[in-house]
């Protein structure tokens, strides 16, 4: 069960750095604070690895066909960086959406890799995003980490190791079989994440998927059902999306013209872009600009 004292601390961190709806940091880089007190739309954003510890209300992330519901208590894993959907579905002001949030640190997590013991086999339910209930232990060493987070000193002293031990039990849970699986070295899991860093270094030329496989290794087919199995989209879907992502906050951010956004994402036709933005966001890119509305994760 998640401490109340947790649960109001953490919102009253991110009221008073006036970020309720948004989060924002804490003192351990890396570690976010996140509280709503409103449902909301939802809209199209991108996940890092990640966890997420839900401590009251809940959220849904869509990845096309599959849809990924967390509440109070559990834990969100989240082990390539993929495009998703997601909405916060349960908050009030009598009670609000609070979660904390934590970066992966693959390098440290590949350190402890020899401490788990074996590997699980790959299986079709296993997913780059994966969700259950965290256990006491979990919950205690976040409660912590937030703890630590407030006390620089404490902070730059005893945070590696809490972060280390949270590394830890990540790789040991239940639903933590994908981040496992992107440890293991030339595995299908670990070859897609190599592949999703090219699409991202390169996402506004024109990339041939018959390269991305061949980097990998892989036949072309098994490439487009490992690749799918991981970020539920295909290569040139998830280059799109980055696309579009880039140009949202280009158009939000730096005030380019929409033929200016388009152009420099990597589009050639600013009708395509309109349509393609169209049918991404809601509302075509030249509302999206005039309104200058943040559409939140």
């Amino acid at each position: 069960m998640v401490p109340e004292t947790l649960i109001n601390d953490v919102f009253r961190h991110v009221e008073n750095a006036g970020s309720l709806g948004t989060g924002c940091e804490t003192g351990v880089d890396g570690l976010y604070a996140i509280a709503n007190v409103e449902t909301t739309e939802c809209a199209a954003s991108f996940y890092e690895p990640i966890m997420c510890l839900v401590l009251q209300g809940a959220k849904e992330a869509y990845m096309r066909d599959r849809v990924v519901r967390y509440g109070a208590g559990d834990a969100l894993i989240v082990s390539h960086a993929v495009p998703v959907e997601a909405a916060v579905i349960k908050a009030s002001p009598e009670a609000p959406y609070a979660a904390l949030a934590l970066r992966l640190d693959l390098a440290l997590a590949r350190s402890l890799f020899d401490e788990i013991g074996g590997v699980d086999e790959a299986g079709h339910d296993i997913h780059s995003l994966n969700v259950a209930a965290s256990d006491a232990a979990l919950i205690d060493a976040m409660d912590r980490l937030f703890r630590l987070s407030k006390d620089p000193v404490e902070a730059r002293a005893l945070a590696p190791l809490v972060l280390k031990e949270i590394h830890f039990r990540l790789l040991r849970a239940e639903h933590g079989g994908m981040l496992r699986q992107l440890l293991l070295d030339g595995s299908p899991a670990s070859r897609i994440s190599k592949t999703i860093a090219i699409i991202r270094n390169n996402f506004k030329t024109n990339i041939a998927v018959a390269e991305l496989a061949s980097e990998c290794g892989m036949s072309l087919s098994a490439f487009h059902e490992h690749f799918k199995s991981v970020t539920a989209t295909t290569p040139l879907q998830y280059q799109k999306d980055l696309r579009l992502l880039e140009a949202r906050r280009l158009l939000l951010s730096n005030g380019l013209s929409v033929a200016a956004a388009a152009y420099e994402v990597g589009y050639e036709s600013p009708t395509q872009f309109s349509r393609e933005f169209s049918r991404k966001f809601g509302l075509s890119p030249i509302t999206q600009k005039l309104e200058g509305r943040v559409l939140l994760e």
